[in-house]
């Protein structure tokens, strides 16, 4: 699948790390580093601008190692850039840690799934089909 993309950052083009890699890694696009306390959030630019195709997705969400060695996540995880939008890709960024983290111009800050995703039509109904499970909430089933 092709995407169009402007890109207003100087950083390359967002790319897959391997061959079977489900995400692409996105960069920080900022003049100016940036320092995110502990519990502090910041919305991170990437210099991206997509369009995809009706019926996708993309799906931003945190990279693993700034989350397990930093405890740098994804605030809205996943966050969700709708077909129909073309403004910047921004990334919000939240610092889970107790030791501040700096971020530099370039620095991989998340990663991106472009995803196939359905509409939803309602049908209201009085009554639904029974399943095992049931009315079964959190834990229900032991897992």
């Amino acid at each position: 699948m092709k995407i169009k993309v402007i890109n207003k950052s100087g950083n390359a083009l967002p790319r897959y790390a391997t061959l079977q890699s489900a995400g692409l890694d996105l960069q920080a696009n900022i003049e100016d580093p940036i320092t995110i306390g502990s519990l502090e959030r910041v919305m991170v630019p990437t210099g991206l601008f997509i369009a995809l195709p009706e019926g996708y997705e993309a799906q931003i969400r945190p990279r693993s190692g700034l989350a397990a060695k930093h405890g740098i996540t994804v605030l809205n995880s996943p966050g969700t850039i709708d077909a129909d939008y073309r403004g910047e890709i921004k990334v919000v960024l939240v610092n889970l840690s107790k030791e501040a983290f700096t971020i530099n111009n370039g620095e991989r800050i998340a990663q991106m799934v472009v995803a196939k995703c359905e509409q939803a039509e309602w049908e209201q109904v009085e009554t639904l089909d029974t399943t095992e499970r049931g009315e079964g909430g959190f834990g229900h089933t032991g897992r």
